[in-house]
């Protein structure tokens, strides 16, 4: 199996969590046996960006707003 070079990972981002949101997190992942953390970071965030532009996407009467998230190098 081929892996899209489009798709590859190589893009790193790294944040820091508090002891509470650390306990929280790992609490988490053991209640609901996810063992790879990375992969359900990812999920979650990604989950979270698109319904926020789902929301947030033009309606019928924004004729100034006309988002192209897939244009341009990005930032």
């Amino acid at each position: 199996m081929q892996k899209n070079e489009h798709l590859k990972r190589v893009h790193r981002q790294s944040f820091l969590l508090n002891s509470r949101e650390m306990r929280a997190m790992s609490h988490f992942c053991k209640k609901y046996k996810i063992n790879n953390k990375s992969k359900f970071i990812r999920e979650t965030l990604v989950t979270a960006i698109l319904k926020k532009f789902d929301d947030d996407h033009p309606t019928l009467f924004d004729f100034d707003k006309e988002p192209n998230l897939f244009s341009g190098s990005g930032s």
